[in-house]
This record gives structure tokens, sequence and C-alpha cells, in this order.
């Protein structure tokens, strides 16, 4: 595939229009770019028995030698069974992730002094090698300090109570040894010089702590032990937050922001985040937890020049919090992406990219007030409304951001060098919503639009008669060639002068690219529409055609107009040379469903929104709710069979369709009333935020309880069985027996179990309790979805229970 990095002025006609008028948008992106500064940072063996080289400059990471765009995600293996390691991990891998990141939270395997614990659920080995199976490579998170909303950080409770921690203390040094030296028993030869999928650590976290025996010696300290254990890879980073320390050189920071502050102590809603606002010098967010203000500086201030701009901790969603509780819709995550790669980010890493649980053993391992942590958090739950969820379903945010893993996966190589150009007009700050909000990152004569009008909780204004004007090197590219409007809620990547087959390239499209596909009728670009915004194409080739819209010739250019996009939305270009390329266009929702998936030893796009689980040479489909399956591939399959019949229903534009029907399963639950509730105390205020604080586990004396009797049969021979609970309250709390397998904060949500793991032991009733809600707690519930209840009320109420039925398709193409 060729790469548009810079298309010499001398060998194109650049798309200059008639001169901006006073309304356009203008960047000037001709100032030369810095170059890459090497041999900064002290790296560890970069290079793979096999000759893979993973490396890292001043503004981007490179792989065997090419700038790299990587997506990480985070997934933490000791908050999900063992069992389904293998399927998650295939998902992940599916959805567009090359890094897969992941705490080693100390408390999991050293509960008790001496005693380490590798098996079964904790089995980091059997984790790591998984993931490396499945393609991803490893980003092991050290610690000893992780957060991770777990008690006392994951550092165990006997370490804790006996001596100091996070500082170069001799006898606490000394335990993080001995923990670490067991970690690298469990993943030698797994490292990226071994040829395994580890390829970096972090130290520690969220790390500003000055004081004796502190400070960036202490991170130094670690990172020497880690190098000395035998942890030699090709990358070391540490957060860089708010006002954060370490040891310039020895380590990278990496940065992060969130859509919202369930940490936070407002009752109401807060001010438009800075995550959905573009950055032009700092890259230190202000809302990356309690611990972070926005504006203390630090060492990673004034590592700019020097240091790539890494995301680890983009927020996949957020946990909810007993004070706060908001809850992500798809656009609030998915917005995130443009705003941030705008900005110049070069590793987008989300936190968390797959939700779990905590385990519980002689303690929780919740964090909570109580025991000092500035947050409660539900004991079990830590769904933190995630691409995937606790229980490994798709939640509604994966669709919404995967066509931006598909661009990164196509194009990232080309953006990663670009700089980033800051437009003439920018918003005075993150609380202007009028001024639009865009960026520009170029190389060269070639370059990326991002868009953003996209801010939680706030409607900003359509912005009428937009156009855009890009100064580059070899002239000003004005595009589209009428003014648009541009609706609220919309961001969206447009490319510049991007390259196609042989000579051709685009020279800007009011589309987004998704992907580039072979096919046996030649390449293919996809792009997709933006809702509301007219589709416009400039080429520059020989010649262009298409049945979607009307083409007319103006100069070097074809210009195609009122595309309709979708399927058979397809612009043929053929070149001096003869190379033919395709363009297809398709809708947002259908570029939506698009995953990039091998099949019978070609990439293919699969076109689905069932849930997709490759597995080797074959793919497995997971329909919730639903026993019909549609898929759709591009190119067409020479032939499929699946557990189920198969029927091709022909041709849909350049797609292929098929379906398969599950027998239809129904299952009723029957749920009989324990106790009614009693008086709930009041919230208190306390802890560290001095802010409402979980109540009393005494006070749950005045939950309203129900049994919930799930027939046997209900959990086999099907994909799962999900337990779906509509109930008001304040906290939920699901039992077999006295044990607690899953809780709840009251966010409005429906609260959804799936119940395949717990097994046998469904024979037993369950016991669902729900502690009052008083219409008096100083707690923050998103406006549409919180209870209308006075002030000297409160409500405990279940409304339904029902039980929703998981399909599964297994799909084979020999």
């Amino acid at each position: 595939m060729r790469y548009a990095l810079g298309i010499a002025a001398s060998t194109i006609a650049l798309a200059a229009m008639s001169p901006a008028s006073a309304d356009t948008l203008r960047v000037d992106a001709r100032g030369a770019a810095p170059k890459p500064e090497t041999g900064y940072l002290k790296l560890g063996t970069a290079r793979s028995p096999s000759g893979s080289e993973i490396g890292v400059n001043s503004r981007y990471l490179t792989l065997d030698g090419k700038p790299w765009l990587p997506v990480m995600g985070e997934f933490h293996y000791v908050r999900t069974p063992a069992s389904e390691w293998d399927a998650e991990l295939a998902k992940i891998k599916a959805s567009g992730v090359d890094i897969l990141a992941t705490y080693l939270i100390w408390d999991y395997h050293e509960e008790v002094e001496g005693k380490f614990d590798w098996s079964g659920d904790r089995d980091l080995r059997r984790f790591i090698e998984t993931a490396g199976r499945h393609g991803l490579k490893v980003f092991l998170r050290l610690g000893p300090w992780v957060h991770a909303e777990v008690r006392y950080g994951g550092i165990p409770d006997w370490v804790v109570q006996s001596m100091p921690t996070r500082g170069d203390d001799a006898i606490y040094l000394d335990h993080v040894r001995r923990f670490w030296s067991e970690t690298e028993r469990q993943v030698k030869g797994l490292l990226w010089k071994n040829g395994g999928p580890i390829i970096g650590v972090q130290i520690e976290n969220e790390y500003n702590l000055r004081g004796v025996n502190q400070g960036a010696k202490h991170i130094a300290t670690l990172k020497a032990m880690a190098v000395n254990l035998g942890f030699d890879v090709p990358l070391y980073t540490v957060t860089g937050w708010d006002a954060t320390v370490y040891p310039k050189r020895d380590v990278t920071p990496v940065f992060g922001g969130y859509p919202d502050e369930p940490w936070g102590i407002p009752v109401d809603k807060l001010p438009p985040k800075e995550t959905y606002a573009f950055r032009f010098g700092s890259r230190v967010s202000g809302d990356l937890g309690a611990q972070t203000k926005g504006g203390a500086v630090g060492d990673a201030d004034g590592d700019i020049e020097h240091t790539p701009f890494l995301g680890a901790e983009f927020g996949g969603g957020i946990p909810t919090m007993y004070r706060r509780r908001p809850v992500m819709q798809p656009d609030d995550i998915a917005a995130m992406l443009p705003v941030q790669l705008g900005s110049g980010v070069n590793l987008y890493g989300y936190y968390m990219y797959h939700g779990g649980r905590n385990a519980i053993g002689r303690t929780t391992l919740q964090e909570q007030t109580s025991i000092g942590g500035y947050n409660d958090l539900p004991i079990v739950d830590y769904d933190f409304q995630a691409p995937f969820g606790q229980y490994g379903a798709a939640n509604p945010v994966l669709p919404a951001i995967r066509p931006f893993h598909l661009f990164l996966q196509t194009w990232g190589p080309v953006l990663a060098p670009m700089t980033v150009r800051k437009p003439d007009v920018t918003p005075r700050d993150a609380t202007d919503l009028t001024a639009p909000r865009f960026s520009v990152r170029t190389a060269g004569d070639a370059g990326f639009l991002f868009y953003n009008s996209h801010v939680r909780q706030y409607a900003g204004p359509v912005q009428r008669g937009v156009r855009f004007a890009v100064d580059l090197p070899g002239g000003t590219v004005n595009f589209p060639d009428r003014a648009i409007d541009i609706p609220a809620d919309r961001y969206f990547i447009w490319p510049i002068n991007l390259a196609l087959s042989g000579d051709s390239s685009l020279a800007w499209a009011t589309a987004q690219p998704l992907t580039r596909i072979t096919t046996p009728a030649g390449p293919v670009t996809v792009l997709y529409a933006v809702p509301d915004v007219p589709v416009d194409l400039a080429i520059r080739a020989a010649s262009v055609t298409t049945r979607a819209g009307r083409v007319r010739r103006d100069g070097a250019l074809f210009k195609v107009e009122g595309l309709a996009a979708g399927t058979s939305a397809v612009v043929d270009v053929v070149d001096a040379g003869g190379h033919r390329d395709r363009i297809l266009v398709l809708t947002q929702d259908q570029a939506r469903g698009v995953s990039r998936v091998r099949i019978g030893h070609a990439d293919r796009l699969l076109m689905t929104k069932a849930e997709v689980v490759p597995q080797g040479d074959a793919l497995h489909l997971v329909s919730r709710g639903d026993p019909g399956f549609a898929f759709a591939t591009l190119p067409a399959l020479d032939r499929v069979t699946g557990s189920r019949p198969v029927r091709s229903t022909g041709a849909d534009g350049l797609f292929a369709r098929y379906t398969a029907t599950a027998v239809p399963r129904r299952a009723t639950v029957a749920v009989t009333s324990l106790r009614p509730a009693g008086k709930a105390p009041p919230v208190r205020i306390g802890g560290a935020a001095n802010a409402a604080v979980e109540p009393y586990p005494e006070s749950f004396s005045t939950a309203a309880a129900w049994t919930v009797l799930v027939p046997p049969a209900a959990t086999q021979g099907v994909e799962d069985t999900r337990l779906s609970i509509d109930w008001t309250g304040d906290i939920g709390r699901l039992f077999i027996g006295s044990e607690l397998i899953d809780d709840r904060y009251y966010d409005g949500r429906t609260w959804t179990v799936n119940l395949r793991r717990f097994g046998d032991r469904l024979a037993k009733p369950l016991t669902l309790s729900i502690l009052p809600l008083r219409g008096d707690a100083p707690i923050y519930l998103d406006a549409a979805l919180k209870p209308k209840i006075a002030a000297d009320e409160q409500v405990a109420k279940l409304s339904a229970v029902r039980l929703e039925t998981d399909y599964g398709l297994d799909l084979r193409f020999d």
C-alpha cells in the first residue's frame, strides 16, 4: 500500500480555489515540521529474535523503522474468569486494538505475606500467552501502586499497615523486589526480546509525591530495580498527570483524559470538559482523577520537545462512584478520538477497554472511604461502561469508536509523523462553545482535518456557512466548494491529499476515511458520511465515474457532488497509467458495523451488529437478545458454512449479505418479595473529599429484598442468559446464598447480570436487595435519569426482572 507522507508540489495540482471568504476557517500549515529527536530516552532491547524492532523518538513510535500509531486497551486479567480470556481477547483484537495494557495488582497475588498465587484467574503467564496468540502486544503496568479503583491501590493490607509505601523505604523496596522477582519468573521468555508480546512496562501510577525518599528518585529506583530483575523492554513509561515527577530520559510520560469526573464532589453537572477541546501546547489534562487539578506544573511539561504525545488513559467509559454516577453516551467517548488525535496524540490508550469484577478474599478489594480511599466504588462491579463490559458484552460505545481504530490501522503510519497545526481562530477556552473546534495535522502537502462539536451535556450551535482553507507548502486547499452547515454534536476526520492507487489521490473529501481493502476487482478505499453533512469529493486522476452522484471536471480535479452514501455509493477512479481504484462511501451507521477480519488467508470487511470473535480460520458471532444473524462481507465469500444454516441473500452494493437464525428461547423468572424497605439513614458527609460516602454495612438492614428463581434450563444450550433488572434505589446487591456475586450503584441504567459464569450455583434462588435512595441524598445523577422524589421521601423499587437470551453462530469458510 502506498501512503501519502508528503506529495511533492511539482507532481500535483493542489485544489486552490478562489480566495477564502471572511467566514472561511483557515489554518497555516506551511511551516517546517520539527525533525524527530532520537537517543534521548534510555530504552531496553528493542529488537525481537525475528528482527522486528520497536522504537520511539521525540514525536512518535516506530515499528520496524516505520511510524506507528497503535490503539491500546486496558483489560485486567484478574477481573475476568480465565475461562473467558480467549474469547474476550479475540474480540478485543477484532475491534481494532493493537496493544493490551494490564495492571499487575499486587494484592491479588500476595494477599498473605510470602504466599504467592498465580493460579486460575491470577495466571499472568497464561493471560499474556493468550494475548500473544491473538496478535496483541502487551504493556505490563507494574505498579507497585496502581490505583485501579482497588483497595489501597493494589498494595496488600499487610504492607500498608506495617511500613511506608510509595517511596524509597528499604523494607518496602525489599518486598517490591521480591514481588517483582516472582512476577519476572511468570513472564520469563515472554518479553519482546525473547519473541514474546511484552513491549513495555509502566512504573508506578499517578505519581506526584514529593518528600523524604519520594519524588523522581523513587521512580528511578523502581525502574532500575525492574531492569535489574530482567524487565528489559523497548518502552518504559510513567503517567504524566498533573504535577507528576519522574527522572527524565529514564521513562516517557503517558497522558489521558475523561469525559466526566465521578471522583469529583459537585452534585450538579460539570462545566464543559477540556477533553473535548483541542490542545495546542500542554499535554496535561486537569480531569484525570482526584489528584489532578490541571494547573500545577510537573516534569512532563518540560519534556514535551523530547518525548512523543502518548496516551494511556483516555476514558473508554468511566466508573460509577457513590457520590457521582454519570452515564456515558457513545458520542461522549467517541468524540474524544478526533480531538486527541488532532491534538497530536500518537498512541491512543483506553482505560478501561474491558470491564470486570473485583474478587473477594480475606477482604473485599473495594476502594472505599472508610479505609482512607478518596472514592467509594461497588464491592464487585467494575463494568466501567467500557466498550466491553464486566461480562464481555459489547456496550453501545464500541461501534462508535471502532471506525477510528480502522482508520488508524490503515492510515496511522501516515498520521504519526504529521505535525499539529493550530487554526487562526480557536475557542478562548474549554467553556467556549461558540467558536468552531478543529485542528489540522500535516506532513508536506498531505494531512487530515479534525473537527468536534460534541461536548457532553452541552448543546453547541450549528456552524453555518463553513469552508476550510489549509495553507500548505504547495498551495492552499479550500474545501468544500460550497459553504456547508455542520450540525451540533458532530465529530470527524477529513482527508487532504490522501494517496490512492498509482498517481491518483483524494484532494479532499467531506467524508471520513474508514479503511482500505483489496478485492479481486482491485483496491477499495472506504469512507463514511457525517450525518446531515453533504458528501463531496475532489479527486486527482485521469478519469472518475460514478452512478451515485454527479461528476464535473474542475481544472486538474474531478469533483463528485451529491453522493448518496450507502453500500452502492461507489466512485471508480483510474490514473494515467491505468491503475484502477474504487472509493466506497458508507453511511455512519453502516461504518459502525464494520470490522476487519482475516478469512481464508485474506482480509475482509465484515458488517454486522453481532459481536465478532475470530477463532483461527473460523469466526464466532454473538447476537445479544436476537436469534437472527445478519452479516455482510467485502469481498464476497467463496463458501461459508455455519453451526446453523447460513443463507446468501445476494449482493448489497459492493457487499454480499448472509443470514442465519437460531431457535428462539424464552424463559421467565419467579420473583418473590422477602421484605419491604425500612427507613434508610441519612447519607453521611465525610472522607478525604468531604462529600457523600457509602452507607455503613449496617445500613443494609433497611434494604428491600426479593428472591429470584432462575429455571435451570434457561442457561443451557445457549450462548448466555442475562438477568436484566429494572430498579430504582441507592445500592443494589445480588447474592447466591450469602455470596455477593454482583452489585451496582443506581444510575438509571438497566442492571444486567450474565448468568453463564455462575453455572450450577443457580440451582439456589438468588437474593436481590435494594437499599432505598433518599430524596435528600447529596449525590449526582444525570438529570434525565434521576428519580423524581421529594426531599423527605425515599425509593426502593423493583420494576421488572427479565431473562434475555444470547445466541451464538459458528462460521467456517473452508
